[in-house]
């Protein structure tokens, strides 16, 4: 082997190991956004668990599986209105009722019309 193979061998271990080092920061990244993720989760859990009681829960997790976005939207503000102290008791499956027809009043559902022949 002369000079010049030792430096292309030198050149690609150097390209190998900042690969391995990027990959690395890469996965340390992911894993610590996970590790975020996680946490606010528990932290929402936290909260609703403190002013909502087990069967308003219930029923936000079952409107949960047929309408996600809506179930987001009603903890997101209940959240909200925790953390500003504007709930100042445990709320039930009623308060929840009542807030999710309040919120979907005004949607319109389709119409399944049979078309004339």
């Amino acid at each position: 082997m002369d000079m010049d193979d030792d430096e292309e061998l030198e050149r690609i271990r150097r390209q190998q190991l900042e690969s391995m080092q990027r990959q690395a920061m890469q996965e340390q990244m992911r894993e610590e956004q996970e590790k975020q993720r996680e946490a606010e989760r528990a932290r929402r859990q936290q909260i609703l668990r403190q002013i909502l009681d087990p069967s308003a829960r219930e029923r936000l997790n079952n409107v949960r599986l047929v309408r996600p976005d809506l179930a987001d939207n009603v903890e997101n503000q209940l959240i909200q209105l925790a953390s500003m102290g504007r709930i100042n008791r445990v709320l039930s499956e009623r308060d929840i009722i009542d807030i999710l027809s309040k919120l979907t009043e005004n949607k319109r559902e389709p119409k399944i019309e049979r078309r004339s022949k």
